[in-house]
C-alpha cells in the first residue's frame, strides 16, 4: 500500500480545475454585465413636422427648409427645426402619388 502511495503524483491545488458548486434556487442570480445601449432621444413635435413637409430639402442635400421666405433667414447650415416648424405657416404635407387608374382614353 505506501508503493501505490509512492506512485501517485502530488496534487497541486492551484493548477488543478475547481469545479462550481452548482446554484440553488435560493441563490440569488447576478445579471451578466452588458453594454447598455442608450434608448433614442424623444423625437420632439417640430421634428417630426419637419421630416413630413414637403419644403425639406432631400436628405442628400442636408436638412434645410427650402421654402423661398425661410431659407433666407434660416440657411442651409445649422437648420433648426424647433425655430421654425412648430408653427410653420408654409407647412404642407409631403404625400406620394397615388397611383391613378388606367382608363383606355383614346385621344
Amino acid at each position: 500500500m505506501m508503493e501505490e502511495q509512492k506512485l501517485a503524483a502530488p496534487v497541486d491545488p492551484l493548477l488543478e480545475p475547481q469545479s462550481e458548486p452548482a446554484a440553488t434556487s435560493a441563490d440569488p442570480i447576478e445579471p451578466i454585465d452588458q453594454p447598455s445601449t442608450p434608448a433614442p432621444a424623444p423625437v420632439s413635435a417640430a421634428v417630426e413636422k419637419f421630416k413630413s413637409c414637403r419644403w425639406r430639402a432631400t436628405p442628400e442635400d442636408g436638412e434645410f427648409c427650402t421654402h423661398r421666405d425661410v431659407l433666407p433667414f434660416a440657411g442651409k447650415e445649422g437648420f433648426v427645426a424647433e425655430s421654425w416648424c412648430p408653427d410653420c405657416a408654409f407647412y404642407k404635407l409631403r404625400r406620394t402619388p397615388k397611383k391613378r387608374e388606367r382608363l383606355d382614353f383614346t385621344y
